[in-house]
């Protein structure tokens, strides 16, 4: 048998059906009222004096202000001890001196909507003044887009600054990248992977900022410094595995003729994801990576996509660099 479990001031379901039809019939058997007890506890039902097999409602007109009576009295009831509770505390309270307001900015601040995150990031890039370092994923970048940081990042520069930059390696043919880093003069450096993490910016150690949201319109500004040694040292791991970019150029190393980049299309391809899945991932169009599987294929002598998947393990590509 099921549990009555609701609590005594409430009607259930089965409880406010078995009350309509009491009204509608005038009474109701007391075998009938097993499944709600709770019309009992409420003065819903009423023992019929003339017959104690049977119960009679007691009109709504009636019921109700009796059980809004009720509820009135608990609700006094808690607002008495609440004002005890508070007298008590009061005395209490003045015996536990006042913590100091907290000095500076929050350590994680959500940021809305790109312009009051450019905003803010080009602040913490203007105030920096040692180090700059970040991850931009992806492979196309607009020389507009780039304009927007160059003045914050010379100013860094010329403070004695350094930048530590990754890209993927598909911005190794951005005319665009070269053209805005040949226009720094300072400490710059840009290595390239095949897959990067997310968009990061970290500023002297002191602040980091990561995107929230997939489509970027919403960014965390970190300033935990645990948090922010963590993704500067999760940096400093990516770089050391990078390939140079900038100013000083180093060849993608390839086995066979295929490249990293082909490679890691390879994991990728054998690992089950689509064409579109591998370029947004490599940061490349999907006409250049269905380009570098061509290659692959053409390389391994591969005459259909489920041959090709064989070949790539046979060939034991996928245990080079990893």
């Amino acid at each position: 048998m099921k549990t009555h479990s609701h609590g005594p001031d409430e009607l259930c379901e089965a409880g406010s059906t078995l009350y309509a039809l009491a009204l509608t019939e005038g009474r109701i058997r007391s075998e009938e009222t097993g499944p709600a007890p709770c019309l009992i506890g409420l003065g819903l039902l009423q023992a019929d004096a003339d017959d104690t097999e049977w119960l009679r409602p007691t009109a709504p007109a009636v019921a109700l202000p009796r059980l809004l009576e009720g509820i009135e009295k608990d609700i006094a009831h808690h607002r008495h001890r609440g004002a005890q509770l508070a007298t008590a505390f009061e005395s209490l309270m003045a015996l536990v001196p006042r913590l100091p307001a907290s000095e500076g900015p929050p350590a994680i601040t959500v940021l809305t909507g790109l312009p009051h995150i450019q905003k803010t990031v080009a602040q913490a890039l203007s105030d920096s003044s040692r180090e700059m370092l970040s991850i931009q994923p992806g492979g196309h970048r607009p020389p507009e887009a780039l304009a927007q940081s160059l003045a914050d990042a010379r100013g860094v520069l010329a403070r004695g600054g350094r930048m530590r930059t990754l890209y993927q390696h598909t911005s190794r043919h951005s005319l665009s990248v070269f053209g805005y880093h040949d226009q720094l003069q300072g400490d710059t450096e840009v290595r390239t992977l095949d897959e990067v993490t997310e968009r990061l910016f970290v500023f002297d150690r002191v602040v980091a900022f990561v995107p929230a949201n997939r489509d970027r319109s919403v960014a965390l500004e970190i300033r935990l410094p645990a948090l922010v040694e963590y993704l500067a040292a999760a940096f400093d791991c990516l770089w050391s595995l990078a390939t140079p970019m900038y100013p000083h150029s180093a060849q993608l190393p390839s086995d066979n003729g295929i490249t990293t980049r082909q490679q890691a299309i390879a994991h990728l391809l054998v690992d089950g994801h689509t064409d579109s899945e591998i370029a947004v991932r490599l940061g490349m169009n999907v006409r250049t990576c269905r380009a570098h599987i061509a290659k692959i294929a053409a390389t391994l002598n591969s005459r259909s996509r489920a041959q090709l998947g064989y070949l790539i393990g046979r060939s034991g590509m996928l245990r080079q660099n990893h």
